[in-house]
């Protein structure tokens, strides 16, 4: 049976990309629909799966099955919109995880970003933040977006500053992502597809002002979907073979890996799930370099006597936005009370 790429997900319809580039709409078998899945989502984008083409007819329309879920590489989670339903599966099998921030028009919080890193870092996913739409800032922001690359480069992430508009940081940007896939996440109205758009021009994903009363975006994205990028200039080499074409002979072993990018609904809040503290602590970088500083082996981090970490914090080695972000999490104090995806 064909294995393919899960690319988008909306509701019960799945759309699959067979080894040949060929996408097919398909929906799920019962069994993979009722397996017993803690997660709202049983299938998520980035998957791997078996699948039998055009094999059911649905009204009018023939569609493929989805009938086997491969293993996951590894997978990225948050608190899920219904509650009840434990997480949601955002995306799988990724590369890296790009956070996208920006500092004003909206606001991105300390609080968010460090959410997205600890879950992205625990799922051994490596992520990558993106200061997006820098040239929107007057000088006092300039001065906020300075503090956030000393909290993050300190902590020990790497960081790009890129502005779609004017192109700054975008051909950097392709260079990080040839050849891997990688999700991108943050808040409605950071810029996550008007990004994609100036990476792949072709692309054209619909894209909307951010509002200029709230200063919050409009959810012009409402479900995960993944992007075959054609990526035009990566290390000063042209390349001139469109992925996305399935019968494209040009493509050998000597053209770059086909590059995939998941654009994801920008969401109001990170909720952890299944992140207990004694995991929670290890995935700050700069406390885990600190760990056999501290005179107990098992310190929290908290109020044990002798806490390398904590005599960080107070000499300024380790940013408080970090360690507050830290104590909040480990205390279940939620980032956001509403956790959106539409």
């Amino acid at each position: 049976m064909p294995t393919g790429l899960l690319m988008r997900s909306t509701g019960s319809r799945y759309q699959v990309r067979g080894e040949d580039g060929v996408l097919h709409d398909c929906i799920a078998k019962g069994k993979l629909r009722i397996k017993g899945y803690t997660s709202t989502n049983p299938l998520a984008v980035g998957d791997v799966v078996e699948f039998e083409p055009a094999a059911e007819l649905v009204g009018k329309e023939l569609v493929g099955t989805i009938t086997k879920l491969h293993e996951r590489r590894n997978y990225l989670v948050r608190k899920a919109v219904n509650l009840s339903h434990h997480k949601h599966v955002i995306a799988s099998n990724m590369d890296q995880c790009l956070v996208l921030v920006t500092v004003a028009r909206p606001f991105t919080s300390f609080g968010f970003i460090d959410r997205v890193l600890v879950t992205a870092e625990a799922y051994e996913i490596p992520p990558v933040l993106v200061f997006n739409k820098v040239d929107d800032l007057n000088d006092e922001e300039l001065g906020l977006l300075a503090e956030y690359e000393d909290v993050y480069q300190g902590a020990g992430y790497r960081t790009l500053i890129t502005s779609a508009l004017k192109g700054t940081g975008v051909e950097e940007l392709k260079e990080l992502l040839e050849g891997k896939v990688s999700l991108l996440v943050g808040h409605s109205g950071v810029g996550k597809s008007t990004l994609v758009n100036a990476i792949d021009p072709a692309l054209d994903l619909h894209t909307w002002e951010v509002s200029a009363s709230t200063e919050k975006g409009q959810h012009t994205t409402t479900a995960a979907q993944m992007f075959e990028v054609q990526l035009s200039v990566v290390s000063g080499q042209l390349s001139g073979v469109d992925w996305r074409q399935p019968d494209n002979e040009q493509r050998t072993t000597d053209n770059p890996a086909p590059t995939f990018i998941i654009d994801t609904p920008g969401v109001k809040g990170f909720g952890l799930v299944d992140l207990e503290q004694e995991v929670i602590v290890d995935q700050f970088p700069e406390f885990f370099k600190r760990k056999g500083e501290c005179r107990f082996g098992n310190c929290k981090h908290l109020n044990e006597p002798g806490c390398a970490v904590v005599a960080a914090v107070e000499n300024g080695a380790i940013a408080s936005s970090r360690y507050n972000s830290y104590i909040d999490m480990v205390e279940g104090v939620d980032e956001e009370s509403s956790y959106r995806t539409g």
